[in-house]
């Protein structure tokens, strides 16, 4: 831990021939992966590699680009003063919450963090001079040898990172919504991005994007009779966070009929449907792209989502883990952040918290366990809640944070590294691309099998016409159909893919979720066995 800053740029700097074993399967851990990356191995493990290709992450290269945040006019909405339009306040969240202490990181610490900026600004202010804290020592920057190993931005960027934590101490605790620097730096790429004005204290760092999942279902969430509406089909950490923290899933299903479509009438269907069950809706999640289903949505489908939230009253949860992965020329990716204050829609008008994580992308880095949530529309009394209960698990990890600034802040033009960095991201999501395309034209050349094109994300979420006799088995062996087909495929051919029943699907309808994470050179061996395997199996059960 002492050589953390010198272990962290070695490894973020070093060629390696493959990724984290368990690269990006899964935004999140112990989730399994969904397709055999070795075609003559054994079953595929969380041990086995599953990297996206054999270059390691770009995001090895540290910018030494000083980073300028752009600079915006005032919102007009910004010069509200309440907040009375939105659909949170002190009355509608979670008791639990409101009843929650935590002292230490309670008002003492808020009021320490604040002489220290004081102290900053004005170092005359009080009569001390700095807020003490452990210290690391990163000497290895310092050495003469370093200079001939690392490119230059790459240690000026070390430099400037640890310029960033309170101590340059990488193993100390931050604060509880993550180093403000490092915030800073998160905010800024978020501006470059969309366009509009974000602000570093609308971020929370988090350990990958789930624990920001279940902060914000732990803050909604009363009991059963609150609801969340939730895409099906669904990444399962949704409806496994809402029955953790005793809600009620309001499933709205995606059109497969048109690439998985998300239907303003659908939505209102299942809204009043929860209502007349006495079901208090609070929030809607988008994953856009899509997982398991690797859609894009469209930038007027999203307006028509917002207008939805805000006529509803209901907080837009945006998972958009996936926002690097567009494989497709006529769809582009459009944060929701940027199409809310595209359409005029400042802090008072909607709620919006938009979640991000290092595990996906072209870095891929899943085991770091990084990501933020940005916080937007939200009251200061809310406010005071979520930052309690970040703070009751003091803080994100430190490495995980670093990740995260530099997911939303890579090497500019001008920079050493910047050749290479580009280089290896254009030639990961290229494969990828390719890898989609490859796999989803197998899957629909399958007799029985119908496939979606892979717009964006890392899947395909084939429906497959099972015979009758297949899922009269299936019943015999009391599993679902679509999991007794991904066990036989299993058992035969050792190729792994998950059943669309642990994802919800149209009832009567079978899916399986596989991932396109195999390396290239692999996929011709999958798609022949898979291929086999699925003549086999359909004449071995054809009624």
């Amino acid at each position: 831990m002492r050589r953390f800053v010198a272990d962290k740029t070695r490894n973020l700097i070093r060629r390696a021939s493959t990724w984290s074993p368990t690269c990006p399967v899964s935004p999140r851990p112990h989730h399994p992966p969904s397709l055999l990356s070795q075609p003559t191995s054994p079953p595929f493990s969380s041990s086995s590699p599953s990297h996206p290709s054999s270059i390691t992450s770009p995001l090895r290269f540290l910018t030494a680009a000083a980073l300028h945040p752009l600079s915006f006019p005032a919102s007009p909405n910004s010069m509200a003063s309440n907040y009375s339009t939105t659909p949170v306040t002190l009355q509608s969240v979670n008791p639990k919450v409101l009843k929650c202490e935590y002292a230490v990181r309670g008002e003492i610490v808020t009021l320490a963090q604040k002489l220290e900026q004081d102290l900053k600004q004005n170092p005359d202010s009080h009569p001390f001079d700095e807020v003490l804290a452990l210290c690391d020592h990163p000497a290895i920057l310092d050495r003469s040898e370093t200079q001939g190993l690392f490119s230059a931005d790459a240690i000026e960027r070390a430099f400037q990172i640890l310029d960033q934590i309170p101590g340059r101490a990488t193993g100390a605790y931050s604060h509880s919504q993550g180093i403000k620097g490092l915030r800073e730096t998160i905010a800024a790429g978020i501006a470059e991005r969309d366009g509009f004005p974000a602000d570093p204290n609308d971020i929370f760092l988090t350990d990958g994007a789930s624990p920001a999942v279940h902060m914000m279902m732990q803050l909604l969430i009363r009991s059963e009779k609150d609801g969340i509406l939730c895409p099906i089909p669904q990444y399962p950490l949704y409806s496994a966070s809402i029955a953790l923290h005793g809600g009620t899933l309001v499933p709205y299903y995606l059109d497969e009929a048109t690439g998985w479509g998300l239907e303003i009438s659908e939505l209102k269907k299942q809204l009043e449907t929860a209502k007349s069950n006495g079901v208090c809706v609070r929030a809607l999640v988008v994953i856009n792209p899509g997982n398991p289903t690797g859609q894009v949505l469209a930038e007027d489908n999203q307006r028509e989502i917002v207008e939805f939230c805000k006529n509803e009253g209901l907080v837009l949860l945006a998972d958009e883990v996936y926002q690097e992965n567009i494989y497709v020329p006529d769809k582009q990716f459009h944060s929701f952040k940027k199409v809310c204050r595209s359409m005029g829609y400042g802090e008072k008008n909607i709620s919006l918290v938009s979640f991000q994580s290092v595990s996906k992308g072209y870095y891929g880095e899943c085991g770091k366990r990084g990501g933020y949530m940005e916080v937007t529309g939200f009251s200061p009394e809310i406010r005071e809640q979520i930052y309690k209960v970040a703070s009751v698990n003091l803080c994100s990890n430190i490495s995980g944070q670093i990740l995260a600034s530099l997911v939303m802040n890579p090497p500019k033009v001008g920079d050493e590294s910047y050749e290479s960095y580009t280089g290896e991201k254009d030639g990961i999501l290229s494969s990828l691309a390719k890898r989609a395309k490859t796999l989803e034209d197998a899957l629909n050349s399958l007799e029985g099998v119908t496939c979606n094109r892979a717009e964006g994300a890392m899947y395909l979420f084939p429906c497959i016409d099972l015979p009758h006799k297949a899922i009269k088995a299936a019943e015999a062996a009391k599993r679902a159909p679509d999991a007794f087909y991904a066990h036989r495929l299993l058992d035969a051919t050792g190729v792994v893919v998950v059943p669309g029943s642990g994802f919800g699907q149209v009832p009567g309808t079978w899916h399986f979720r596989c991932t396109i994470l195999p390396q290239e050179d692999r996929i011709p061996a999958i798609v022949s066995r898979l291929t086999e395997f699925h003549k086999k199996f359909m004449d071995e059960f054809r009624d």
